[in-house]
């Protein structure tokens, strides 16, 4: 279970705390256990910190607590400080990265089950595409529906979301696609041969929609799978 230690406390000396934070962090490089912090002061008063720390779990998070260079950091932090800092160990229930949902939603829909429309309730209105493959790299909604479509049913393709990762308003995935070529695709007739292949894309996102995307997939691959070129 994912588990969250909030820090709170006091102090004027910003500077010499983000040193001794940057100090820690080298130190123990190939050793800390915590995967994210995020600290930030109170918009009405400055000296007022709060820092939150990610771990994988509780474990894990005290073992992070042994280590000596956590100890060394710990006591510098207190003598930057104007009161003794107070922690909440919170044990995570809930772990929502909402930005990844329209993007879960793009292949389970519109890939998978085929609802093309679903495009104009998960992009914003001035959404922009990037893809290589299509006819060209910077498009539109509707043009990228239509030619999403076209190679789609021309292969019959089904995705899976291998992982995905999801920071501030950008959500990258790396996903496989398995399909048969049953429809003219790029001025090849249908050769019935099954495809397999993988593909990265990295979508930004604005209020729970994205507005950009960009492609990258084995396109060599599909072609050699097809016949059209030899592979090595």
């Amino acid at each position: 279970m994912p588990f969250v230690q909030m820090i709170d406390f006091r102090t004027n000396h910003i500077d010499e705390l983000n040193r001794v934070m940057d100090s820690w962090a080298e130190a123990t490089k190939g050793k800390r256990t915590a995967t994210h912090a995020t600290m930030g002061h109170d918009r009405s008063d400055a000296s007022h910190i709060v820092e939150i720390v990610e771990f994988p779990s509780y474990e894990e998070a005290m073992e992070n607590s042994k280590l000596p260079e956590t100890d060394r950091f710990f006591r510098e932090m207190v003598a930057l400080c104007e009161t003794e800092p107070s922690f909440t160990d919170l044990d995570v229930i809930r772990d929502e990265q909402l930005n990844k949902e329209a993007v879960r939603r793009y292949f389970d829909e519109l890939v998978n089950n085929g609802d093309y429309d679903v495009m104009d309730e998960l992009c914003t209105a001035d959404y922009r595409e990037h893809d290589p493959s299509l006819s060209s790299y910077d498009m539109g909604m509707e043009d990228a529906k239509r030619e999403s479509r076209d190679i789609i049913e021309a292969f019959q393709l089904r995705t899976v979301i291998e992982s995905m990762v999801a920071e501030s308003d950008t959500v990258a995935v790396r996903f496989s696609f398995t399909g048969r070529h049953v429809g003219e695709y790029q001025g090849i007739e249908a050769t019935g041969k099954q495809v397999k292949g993988t593909g990265h894309a990295t979508f930004r996102c604005v209020g729970g929609k994205y507005a950009e995307s960009w492609w990258n997939t084995d396109d060599l691959g599909m072609m050699q799978q097809l016949g059209v070129i030899e592979g090595q």
